[in-house]
Order: structure tokens, then sequence, then C-alpha cells
């Protein structure tokens, strides 16, 4: 290989891709990136058997072929080049096959870095493709934002550590649990099937994605297979294998016939409860709800005896109700809904808790209640 390409050109996909590169790995080609250079550009692809990344840009090329460099140092090096810096990478003759040398050059810069054979970089490849679609980034990005925080973390049913993607006509359903919260987001998307499509993607895709997915309304491909998922877009390149569970029957889960509603605005109530949360017991999180005519109290006491104390106007006609949640997880639900107001739907202190911004009904939040 021997190359020339602007330093912005090249650290942007390097950056993309950089997310899927893990420090420690199992097998040292895991840690490289390939580099696939043609008549068209360069393709920058990092995987770690899991999750393959790829983004493609434009460059000069003289002698075109493919090389592995080591991930975090090449691009450690890009970062610390000048702005606008020109590049040059060159391979030693033997580099594609067996391992050698590439040469990276940018002015009075010289650096070495070694290299692993193009041929052991792992392939996903192609798969069969059962449901292909499109939808707009930032639906999708809002889409995840707004529901993944709810995942659970290493639980040990391995299908509660992703997310659930429901593919129905012209809607895309996202919902998120780990057994004590729901969340659960729809999205517009440009799809019709014969019958509603699960898949549950793994976390470390979904969190990627997040950070991948821009704000604009630029469609993104989605193709989905029986083992895997693939995103696409012009210059970005995304396959991710899919978590092999059935997902619980989330209906089930969200409350249909709540009969005390509770509206507020959802600021200072958020701010209650941030206040709250400093004297809640560092274990349990919990904080107590005394609800009466017009008014929300929030308590919350530790070992230590100290205490906190919070009102909240509210529109609230109905009887009096005492209930206890964990802190993080209503404000989590709030920090993420974006209308003034928001809905609290209740029916009696042993009951989930739904939570709605006012005006928007394509999210959903459900809160399990603790014990006081």
């Amino acid at each position: 290989m021997k190359c020339s390409i602007q330093r912005e050109n090249l650290l942007k996909p390097l950056q993309l891709v950089s997310g899927v590169v893990e420090r420690r790995q199992t097998l040292p080609i895991l840690s490289n990136v390939l580099l696939k250079a043609g008549k068209d550009g360069l393709s920058v692809i990092a995987t770690d058997l899991e999750i393959e990344m790829s983004a493609h840009t434009s460059f000069d090329c003289s002698d075109p072929s493919d090389v592995t460099l080591p991930a975090r140092k090449f691009m450690d090096i890009c970062r610390a080049l000048p702005e606008q810096a020109m590049i040059e990478i060159s391979t030693e003759e033997g580099a594609d096959d067996a391992g050698g040398r590439a040469v990276i050059r940018s002015g009075k810069s010289r650096f070495v870095l070694s290299t692993l054979p193009a041929t052991e970089f792992p392939n996903i490849g192609a798969f069969e493709t059962v449901l292909d679609f499109q939808v707009a980034q930032n639906s999708l990005k809002k889409l995840i934002n707004n529901t993944s925080f709810a995942m659970a973390q290493q639980d040990i049913r391995y299908y509660l550590n992703g997310l659930l993607l429901e593919v129905a006509n012209s809607r895309l359903r996202a919902v998120a649990t780990d057994g004590h919260r729901l969340a659960l987001g729809d999205a517009r998307a440009e799809v019709r099937v014969d019958e509603v499509q699960q898949i549950i993607l793994p976390r470390k895709a979904v969190n990627e994605l997040a950070r991948l997915l821009d704000d604009s309304e630029n469609p993104i491909q989605v193709q989905i297979g029986t083992n895997h998922i693939r995103l696409s877009t012009p210059t970005m390149g995304f396959t991710s294998k899919l978590i092999d569970g059935r997902f619980p029957d989330y209906h089930r889960v969200v409350p249909q016939n709540g009969d005390k509603v509770i509206i507020s605005d959802r600021e200072p109530l958020k701010q209650a409860l941030v206040r709250t949360s400093i004297l809640s017991n560092e274990k349990h999180r919990s904080v107590r709800l005394m609800l009466g005519k017009g008014s929300l109290r929030l308590f919350a006491h530790n070992p230590e005896q100290e205490q906190a104390e919070e009102e909240v106007a509210v529109d609230y006609n109905g009887f009096d109700i005492e209930i206890g949640f964990n802190v993080n997880y209503m404000v989590d639900a709030l920090s993420v809904i974006n209308t003034p107001q928001i809905r609290l739907v209740l029916t009696d202190s042993n009951s989930c808790c739904l939570i709605q911004g006012v005006g928007n009904d394509a999210c959903k939040y459900v809160v399990m209640p603790m014990r006081l």
C-alpha cells in the first residue's frame, strides 16, 4: 500500500470505528483496524467478533491494497498531527500477507508501526436478509436515547442486557427493562411486514449506535437477518450479532386502567426528586411519595437518621395515596421526557407508576413500587 490522505479525512473514520476496538483482546488482530484501499476510496474497519464497524472516505492511492494497523496507536498519531496535515501511508513488501511494518509520514514526522496480515482479519460477511427498511437517523437515535437507559447490566437473564426492537407496519418500537422499570418508545419507519418482528440488540451495539447516529433526517438502511442486524449509509456500515432469546411480554407490564392521574410540571418535580435523593438510602435509593389534593410531598431518609422533605404543586383531586419508588428510576424517566408537563398514572400504593409526557404518547415509562 502507498497512499496519501488529509488528516481530517482519516481521523474521522478512525474515531467512528474506534469504539468497537476493545483495549484488551484475546486475539491480537482484534486490536487492529483494517484499511481497505481501492479505486473509490479507503474503508476503515474494526471488529470485536460481535460487532463490525466500517467507515468510508475518499483519498489518493497509487498502490491500493489492504493492511491492518494498531487501532489506538494509529488514531493517537493522527490526532496528534497538525490540522490539515497530509499523511502518507506505505507498507513494506509482503506486509499484506505475512505482517510487517507500515511507515506513516507527515511533514518532518515519521512513525513506524507493526502490521498483522490483512488476510487474518475477521469478517462477518454477508447474511440472509429477512427484513429490509429505512428509518430517519434522528428518529432512531432519539428512540435509543429515550429507552436504552432502562437496559439491565450483567443480569443472569441475558435477554434483558439489551434492547428489544419491534418492527410493525410503519412503526419501529424500542423496549428496555431491567425487571424493576421499563422504557418504551415508538418511531415512524418506512416498513411493511406481514407480522410483527422482534429482535434483541446487545448493550454494546446499542451504545455504539447512539454514538454513531446523527441528528439529521437522512435515512439509514436497516437489514435484519436471523442472527445479525446491519445498518448502513453511503459512508458508514454497522453490523452486530443479535441476542438469541425471548424478550418478556412487555404489554403485561404497562398499566392500562390506572384511575389516579397526576399532572405536574416536569422540571420542578425532577429537581425536587434530585434534592430529595441526596439523603436517601445509598443502597435502596428509596423515596416516599405522599399524594394529596393539589400537592405531592416527597420524603427520604437514611441509616444516619438524616431526612429530606420536598413538596410540589400538582393537578390531582383524588384520594390520598402513599407509595415508594427508587428515586433514580424516576429521575431517569423525567430526564428523557422533553415536554413541559408530565403525567403520572397510579392505581394504588402497590401498583406500578406509568410516566408519560403530556401531549406525547410515543414514549412510556413504568417504574415498579418499593416497600416502604
